[in-house]
């Protein structure tokens, strides 16, 4: 019983990749594109384009703010500096 369930249990797995329609080989090149399959693409992309145009702007979210307070939040980005860059001798002479 135990074998018949593992030859099921493999069949089901293995049924799906058997169903494909051609997997392409190692050196094997995939078949030109019809016109057609090229203007479904093309339209494809367009619409694509089109939707991420209408996703709104965002205002930046802070996941935090509701545990810090609104004025924890106001002070922080008031007070934060920007990264400072360290010249080339400091470099060289912390990397020693």
């Amino acid at each position: 019983m135990h074998k018949i369930a593992v030859t099921v249990l493999l069949a089901l797995m293995i049924a799906p990749a058997l169903a494909e329609e051609h997997v392409l080989g190692p050196g094997e090149e995939p078949k030109a594109k019809t016109a057609t399959q090229k203007e479904d693409d093309a339209r494809a992309v367009r619409a694509y384009q089109r939707s991420l145009n209408s996703v709104p702007d965002q205002k930046p979210v802070d996941p935090w703010g509701t545990a810090r307070g609104d004025d924890a939040s106001k002070k922080s980005a008031a007070t934060a500096k920007p990264a400072v860059k360290q010249s080339s001798k400091a470099a060289k002479s912390g990397a020693n």
